[in-house]
């Protein structure tokens, strides 16, 4: 049975979450002084209560104590965020028009060929011939000199001439959110300049722990680099043991998205139990007297720490570390290790110093599958018994793989929309290899031991080839799983029910996982009807490109100068496409003619159900129209260069599409033209997409 006193933080934390979530959705010019000042006057208030407990009687009002309790936990979570959110600063930069920033670089700066991207924490801003107080952060985009490219560090202090902009929204359906992933960084603003733009000034800023982790983990990557021949197995490497993001090429990642091991890429708990396991082993001799086990545990928690040093203090290790170090603490003092407490107290410490870490996905899914190794694994672990040894071990492990994924099942095929059906086979798979790889790669680097390298190259290459093997066996996965948040609640409650009701034998909360499956199952149903009778028009909006879908049940006609592999298409296109659930594809070019069942393209104009459209380019500039036809819709491509007022002369149109092929001026002379003479314009780029639902 446990206690409250046991689950204290536990207690604490979900009021606190609730707090977050409030001060997350709270709009701008909310007064974020208000929150603070109501805690302050709650926490007054308990404290006197607890001063006079027993003068005043307070045991009588134990409910509205309590009630008070949970209501200052959630003023309290408020207060933190709206403290944290930079955007909210009085001095934050973008509320003002700085000609020049300075500051400081505050994480490695990664390049991809000759584009530099980093994060400047500004510092001070020039304006009004003066320098002033300035804060916030800026993502900068930096494209560098070819022959003679900076060289920049995390801590280094730079100055650059500003012309920052707000990030920008997505502008396509289910186009991944780019402006909400930065703001959950406290990054509302970015730049992109050429490398002359911007003054190096000097490498003392920063956090110099951080500072130090960044550095010894770049020397440690040099390492892998001259060890390691084979591109792929080093990034591997780097990923796996230092939580250092190299260029993974597509097929390696989508064998480990794919098997569901996508998490043996990403230093995390994992990887510090691994090591912990190792040196609890290896310090056995530390056990003989009360001494020595009190420098075991000081040697673990040093050598733990100085790990997630080599990775760069990454906040999923930083997880790690902290709950792992609590742990170890209240056992070596022979304290009650509550682990939920533990759990919510590392959840509490990471949210009060970065609350906007409840937004990161990493961190979500880190918590819940370690809630699910806490409650579900040994409730799993004893639906069988075997009396071999090695069965009981391998049972043992698959019951930690079930665990996982059922805790982090609702949230995983919502984020990435794919769930694997090997999984189990995936993680046993990986489950020795990557620990000798953890063990190989931190000998390797701490002991010197560069013979040990072949091995551990072609170990990665083998566990890479198995992954890949698997990836490709049939029905490996299920792809394009889109659920709404509604249906991640609904099955979120649906197998929370189901597991309580298994494991207490409860008959009530089966009956409730059974209703709440009825209704998620029924908007399965409605939205699978939904999209069999779907009819719709897409104008997707591209920086260069053209892309527009004429969409019929499950098939659609795309016409567009991308294709399946384009990078533009995979982000901007293909998720709505694949939300919307379609089977067949069909690629047309703008210039190319078709005859299908739902669609006739001929000589530039396109009939799909009611809608007739008429294709314009460089072949109707010396062309007359004649007759005054009448279309739904215009399209102006690139190479159209006639005046809007002779095109009206010729046909009849009520709407005017402009996609992104034409050139900015190109662009806003016919925006221009189309508002003077009254005539409705959609501009495809840097604008909500085209959408036409009938």
């Amino acid at each position: 049975m446990t206690f409250k006193g046991e689950i204290v933080f536990v207690r604490v934390l979900f009021p606190f979450l609730a707090g977050l979530v409030l001060g997350y959705h709270l709009p701008d010019w909310f007064p974020s002084y208000l929150p603070v000042i109501l805690a302050i006057a709650l926490l007054t208030g308990l404290w006197l209560t607890h001063l006079f407990y027993k003068k005043w009687r307070i045991y009588h009002y134990k409910g509205i104590t309590g009630l008070s309790f949970y209501v200052f936990c959630c003023f309290f979570g408020i207060s933190v965020f709206l403290l944290n959110k930079q955007s909210l600063n009085r001095h934050y930069f973008g509320k003002y028009s700085p000609t020049y920033l300075k500051g400081h670089i505050s994480n490695e700066p990664q390049t991809n060929g000759f584009i530099m991207r980093f994060q400047l924490t500004v510092g001070q801003g020039y304006q009004q011939n003066s320098w002033q107080l300035r804060n916030g952060k800026l993502l900068v985009g930096l494209r560098l000199n070819k022959n003679r490219p900076i060289k920049l560090n995390y801590g280094d202090e730079i100055l650059l001439f500003s012309q920052h902009q707000e990030i920008e929204p997505p502008y396509n359906p289910a186009e991944f959110n780019f402006k909400a992933w930065l703001a959950h960084q406290n990054i509302y603003h970015q730049v992109f300049m050429n490398q002359n733009q911007l003054v190096q000034l000097h490498s003392q800023g920063g956090n110099p722990i951080l500072k130090y982790a960044i550095t010894l983990r770049q020397k440690q990557v040099s390492v892998y680099r001259n060890l390691i021949h084979n591109d792929e197995a080093f990034a591997v490497a780097s990923t796996l043991i230092l939580g250092y993001r190299s260029d993974l090429s597509p097929e390696t990642l989508a064998a480990y998205s794919k098997t569901g091991t996508i998490h043996a890429l990403s230093v995390s708990g994992m990887h510090v139990g691994i090591i912990y396991i190792f040196l609890n082993w290896a310090l056995f001799f530390l056990e003989r007297k009360p001494i020595l086990k009190i420098v075991k545990l000081l040697l673990i928690c040093l050598l733990i720490w100085y790990y997630a040093l080599l990775t760069g203090l990454s906040p999923s290790v930083l997880r790690s570390a902290v709950m792992l170090s609590i742990y170890i603490i209240a056992k070596s003092l022979n304290r009650s290790t509550n682990a939920y407490n533990i759990i919510a107290f590392t959840a509490f410490c990471l949210l009060v110093y970065d609350p906007l870490l409840l937004w990161d996905v990493g961190f979500e899914l880190s918590f819940l599958a370690v809630f699910g190794l806490i409650y579900l694994q040994p409730k799993i672990y004893r639906w069988f018994y075997f009396k071999n040894k090695w069965l009981d071990k391998l049972w043992s492990a698959t019951a930690i793989s079930l665990a996982a994924q059922l805790a982090t099942f609702p949230s995983s095929i919502y984020y990435f929309h794919q769930f694997p059906l090997y999984f189990i086979i995936s993680n046993l798979f990986i489950l020795l290899p990557i620990t000798v790889l953890m063990y190989l790669g931190i000998i390797i680097l701490m002991l010197r031991l560069y013979f040990l390298a072949p091995l551990f190259e072609w170990l990665i290459n083998f566990t890479n080839h198995g992954l890949q093997w698997i990836a490709h066996l049939p029905f490996a996965g299920i792809n394009g799983i889109w659920i709404s948040q509604g249906q991640l609640v609904l099955l979120s409650f649906a197998l929370g029910s189901l597991v309580f009701a298994l494991a207490r034998y409860q008959k009530q909360r089966l009956f409730v996982a059974l209703a709440l499956s009825i209704v998620l199952q029924s908007t399965f149903v409605y939205r699978h009807i939904q999209t069999a009778q779907q009819q719709k028009i897409i104008g997707f909006s591209l920086r260069k490109n053209y892309a527009m879908a004429f969409i019929k049940g499950k098939n659609a006609l795309v016409v567009s100068d991308l294709n399946t592999t384009d990078k533009s298409f995979k982000f901007y296109v293909g998720p709505a496409l694949e939300q919307l659930q379609l089977n067949k594809l069909t690629f047309l070019k703008f210039d190319q003619d078709t005859a299908m069942k739902y669609w006739t393209k001929k000589e530039h104009q396109l009939r799909f159900g009611p809608y007739q459209l008429l294709l314009l380019d460089s072949s109707f500039n010396s062309k007359k129209i004649g007759q005054l036809p009448r279309f739904d819709l215009v399209w102006i491509h690139r190479g159209f260069n006639r005046k809007l007022v002779e095109l009206r002369q010729e046909l009849v149109f009520s709407e005017l599409i402009i996609d992104a092929s034409l050139k900015d001026y190109q662009i806003r002379r016919y925006e221009a033209e189309a508002n003077k003479i009254g005539i409705s314009v959609h501009i495809l780029k840097k604008n909500n997409s085209y959408l036409i639902d009938f």
